[in-house]
């Protein structure tokens, strides 16, 4: 092959690549705003449900933060959905890579990423920047507009069927309650003595304006991927 062939090769590919990528994005921008759209019938469904029934500041919110990012607020949890601006390829060690479906077409393996982060709503609230969030679902689109979801709570079967799942209102819906049921009964637990046993002279203050002391659902405690 002489350097013009390897030329329009490369270019070849270029284009490929550079289409399904782009094709990845947009499903997961739509997938995003279907993401808020039932976030927003959430909020209405179960204000429905519960009205008069728990204090206000406790009823479902839901908030559109721009095109990346959205929130749902309940009781003191605050689920953050952010969707990534890029595509990604998942390592070569990833179960994704066993599944024929990607052994058919490798092009099926580039997927846009929508995260659900688990905070505490007063973190947000009082501005304390040290709180610490957790990663309780991601969803992977792909450019056939299939997809699996990893996280707290989800299905068993993750990648077993990314081949034939695809996107719609009501899957959504299933994994957005599933991370928000997981989020409540995921309580707020004490850190070890010993790691507040001493505080500076600074978080004292901090702590009198702001509340800025560091809070978690599980400082101090481990957060694996496999923590239910």
């Amino acid at each position: 092959m002489n350097d013009k062939e390897i030329r329009a090769s490369f270019l070849e590919a270029l284009v490929i690549k550079s289409s399904v990528k782009q094709e990845v994005y947009n499903n997961t921008v739509k997938t995003f705003t279907i993401i808020k759209k039932v976030l927003a019938q959430l909020e209405r469904d179960y204000h429905k449900a519960i009205q008069n029934r728990v204090p206000n500041a406790s009823m479902p919110y839901y908030k559109d933060r721009g095109p990346f990012e959205a929130e749902f607020k309940v009781a003191g949890d605050l689920l953050f959905f952010s969707m990534h601006s890029n595509v990604f390829q998942f390592d070569d060690k990833h179960p994704v890579w066993n599944t024929q479906y990607l052994k058919d077409d490798p092009m099926c393996s580039y997927c846009g990423t929508i995260n659900i982060y688990n905070f505490l709503a007063d973190s947000f609230k009082y501005d304390r920047m040290n709180d610490i969030g957790y990663l309780v679902a991601r969803i992977f689109v792909n450019k056939d507009n299939h997809f699996f979801v990893e996280g707290k709570n989800q299905t068993d079967e993750v990648v077993k069927d990314f081949a034939i799942d695809t996107i719609s209102p009501g899957v959504l819906r299933q994994i957005i309650e599933t991370a928000i049921q997981f989020s409540i009964e995921f309580d707020l637990l004490l850190p070890h003595y010993d790691q507040v046993s001493m505080a500076t002279v600074e978080q004292m203050k901090q702590k009198i304006s702001h509340s800025k002391m560091s809070t978690g659902k599980r400082l101090g405690f481990t957060f694996s991927s496999d923590d239910v």
